[in-house]
């Protein structure tokens, strides 16, 4: 079972070459900008949704924009995202809700944000730690990848990942499980050759020092 000193230490290590990431870089934008960013962002490289969506916030700035935007003007300007087309739908039926029913404003509790359409409890847990700076772990497929590897849950979805964690991880340190952990693993741990041989973190990680073993035998 690891400890609450080895999680804080495995991310202090990682935090030294932490690049931010989107929501991060885009963390001055509202908290409806934010959402959209999240949402658009699901199964797409921050590399392609960042100029997308700063280049669709100045056509689209508001709720209401969204909602009277023009269906095949609003796919246009996502096009390059993943599901653009479904993802477009979600976006103009969220705007409407979140007007008629939020006034206009963003929930910031984990039920309302995930009874939005086309918002999951990734996305969700996103807003409440980037957006609204409250304590939730944020669980895509480089956290279930990293968390699992290093050995500190056994899971099989990142559903599971995500509750696993939460007994794993003081609470305080859990916004740091999605900030730090997706950098690692668009550049570190990646799913396929993960490149134990340079990552700062191998000597606290059980899938690591198991490859490293193995080669050093050979």
């Amino acid at each position: 079972m690891v400890t609450e000193k080895e999680v804080a230490t495995v991310f202090s290590i990682l935090e030294k070459n932490h690049q931010p990431t989107m929501l991060e870089l885009l963390g001055h934008y509202t908290h409806f900008q934010m959402l959209v960013m999240t949402l658009l962002s699901s199964r797409t490289k921050d590399s392609t949704t960042i100029p997308i969506v700063k280049k669709l916030f100045q056509r689209y700035p508001t709720p209401q924009d969204f909602m009277t935007a023009d269906r095949t003007a609003l796919e246009k300007a996502i096009y390059g995202i993943g599901f653009y087309r479904v993802k477009a739908v979600h976006l103009q039926q969220l705007s409407k809700i979140l007007i008629e029913k939020y006034h206009g404003n963003v929930p910031h509790d984990f039920q309302s944000l995930t009874s939005l359409p086309g918002v999951g409890r990734k996305t969700a847990n996103c807003m409440l730690n980037y957006a609204f700076h409250l304590p939730a772990i944020a669980v895509d497929i480089h956290v279930h990848r990293i968390a699992n590897r290093l050995g500190w849950i056994t899971t099989a979805t990142p559903e599971e990942s995500e509750k696993a964690l939460e007994t794993v991880v003081p609470k305080p340190l859990w916004i740091k499980v999605n900030q730090l952990f997706v950098g690692h693993g668009q550049t570190i741990c990646m799913p396929i050759n993960p490149k134990c041989e340079i990552c700062p973190i191998n000597l606290y990680c059980a899938y690591g020092r198991n490859k490293l073993s193995l080669k050093s035998n050979k």
